[in-house]
């Protein structure tokens, strides 16, 4: 069996070997991303991305309800330096509203992208992609009391289940929350 180096002879084995270079870790992705979207954003000018996000803060509570910014559009033909266009989602009956306060909209919407950015609205009517708007709750409604279901039920009873059975309950249990 062959002895292990003493401790010297180690130190002059790994001083003799080549060992390799210490790899360097790769560069940040987020710096190569910030050039090619800086490269993009000259060429084809800001995206609604950033408006999106602040729309609440840009136009105020009640206009934030009832649109949303959709795109903006760039002219053809000119440099992204000119104004583009921004196309809205509008509820359909508050467009007019908006119509009427556009001017303002484009002067909140220009302090936020940048003077001169946006030169026109283009209004769409259409429904609010939204995910929750404010004051709505995802939870369905609360259930009956149990001697409330137990009338429904009863009343029901001679009723054959199948489809019109489910639905005259659910129609009972809405009338009967809607008492309340």
């Amino acid at each position: 069996m062959r002895e292990l180096p003493s401790p010297e002879e180690a130190a002059e084995i790994l001083r003799r070997r080549r060992t390799r270079p210490v790899r360097r870790p790769p560069p940040a992705a987020g710096r190569a991303v910030a050039r090619l979207v800086r490269g993009f954003d000259k060429q084809f000018g800001p995206t609604v991305g950033p408006l999106q996000s602040r729309w609440r803060e840009v136009v105020g509570e009640t206009l934030w309800r009832v649109s949303e910014p959709v795109k903006l559009v760039q002219p053809r033909g000119t440099k992204a330096g000119s104004g583009a266009t921004l196309e809205l989602r509008v509820d359909g009956p508050a467009a007019a509203i908006v119509q009427h306060q556009a001017e303002d909209i484009l002067a909140r919407v220009n302090l936020t992208l940048g003077s001169g950015a946006v030169a026109r609205l283009r209004i769409v009517q259409g429904l609010i992609r939204r995910a929750a708007r404010p004051g709505k709750t995802s939870r369905g409604k609360p259930p009956l009391d149990a001697a409330r279901e137990a009338e429904l039920k009863a009343a029901l009873a001679a009723t054959p289940d199948g489809p019109l059975k489910t639905a005259l309950l659910k129609l009972g249990r809405g009338v009967f929350r809607d008492e309340r």
